[in-house]
């Protein structure tokens, strides 16, 4: 198919079909950057509250830049991927201290920021700078494997080169903001994972996967990793209205997010069964208050909460030992929380 038809249909079918977001009606580059970040990985309906707030809290990138961590990681709390929101913070810091509070207008350059990739800089430099570089993303890669029936596996090295290649020999100059945003509201909407809608699509004489009904087929992923199952048991002490918890460090999921004192094992195991586990310390653990299962994306947490006390003159030492610290109800509720943590404390009476 000759690349200025398929840029025309697509920005013609765009200009139709497009849904009203705030970050469309902007050229601001942090705008544009702050909705790629929170939409990676993130359903819109689930993204846009948070970009709303965000953009309410942090108007601009150095109100971002300059704001404490916690309150970063308090806001970005039950998107996930934290790494993205700790990014999010680097970025902010080093455009407001190196650039003066203004994003590059390269291309190049955007690629240095902490966090910014291909996708994010060719969204920023498109949207915002009007700079002919085409974005490739999951809806991109459906789109494009299915019209031209492209059978490079979208993960591999030689599949990101010939998508790129690709969506970069389609793009126009004059338009590239509008045929980028485009190219990933058509995959979003219309040429879906599942059930496309092959019938009503402006390219159906011309796109290869519907010709020889390979729609299931493409775009060619490599096999799932596969999930690991962890036993996650949290020991909850409470004392004069405040809680013990700590601020999990590097090295693991939910970095700089604060949760209880963690006993991890390899098998689901009884509150009497952890004793046997924590003989220098003198816990007597009540029975498990709350079972949850949370899921993601390669892990399954099996995660049991439980009530306990110790006695005072082992206190110090337990806070020593694992870094543990006593908060009040104000100060949890400030505090940036795992969503499993968040649950619990909601569903069950320690904060009350």
């Amino acid at each position: 198919m000759d690349k200025k038809i398929f840029s025309k249909k697509i920005i013609a079918w765009y200009e139709e079909n497009k849904r009203s977001l705030p970050w469309r009606q902007t050229r601001d580059p942090y705008k544009i950057w702050l909705s790629e970040v929170i939409l990676q990985q993130t359903r819109i309906a689930q993204g846009l509250p948070y970009y709303i707030s965000f953009v309410e809290s942090f108007p601009t990138v150095k109100s971002l830049a300059r704001a404490p961590e916690d309150k970063v990681l308090r806001l970005w709390q039950g998107l996930g991927y934290y790494s993205r929101a700790r990014n999010l913070h680097a970025c902010a810091k080093k455009i407001d201290k190196e650039y003066d509070g203004k994003f590059p207008d390269s291309f190049e350059e955007l690629k240095t920021l902490p966090g910014i990739g291909d996708y994010t800089a060719a969204a920023i430099a498109s949207i915002a700078c009007q700079i002919p570089v085409a974005v490739v993303d999951g809806n991109v890669f459906r789109v494009l494997a299915r019209v031209f029936g492209i059978e490079e596996e979208i993960t591999s090295n030689k599949g990101k080169t010939v998508f790129k290649a690709k969506a970069n020999s389609l793009i126009p100059t004059d338009q590239p903001d509008v045929f980028n945003q485009a190219m990933m509201e058509f995959g979003a909407l219309h040429c879906t994972p599942k059930n496309p809608k092959c019938q009503s699509c402006i390219f159906t004489k011309d796109c290869v996967a519907n010709k020889h009904e390979m729609q299931s087929m493409l775009p060619v992923k490599a096999s799932k990793q596969k999930v690991k199952k962890r036993h996650l048991n949290y020991i909850v002490i409470k004392q004069k209205g405040k809680l013990l918890m700590r601020k999990r460090g590097n090295g693991d999921i939910w970095n700089g997010l604060y949760d209880f004192l963690l006993i991890e094992t390899k098998k689901p195991v009884k509150a009497s069964g952890l004793r046997k586990q924590e003989k220098e310390i003198n816990l007597t653990l009540g029975t498990t208050v709350m079972h949850y299962k949370h899921v993601l994306s390669h892990q399954q947490l099996i995660i049991q909460f439980i009530a306990a006390t110790i006695p005072t003159d082992q206190l110090k030492a337990l806070i020593k030992k694992e870094g543990l610290t006593f908060y009040s109800k104000k100060e949890v509720e400030k505090l940036p929380k795992p969503i499993v943590i968040n649950r619990f404390l909601k569903e069950s009476e320690f904060l009350n």
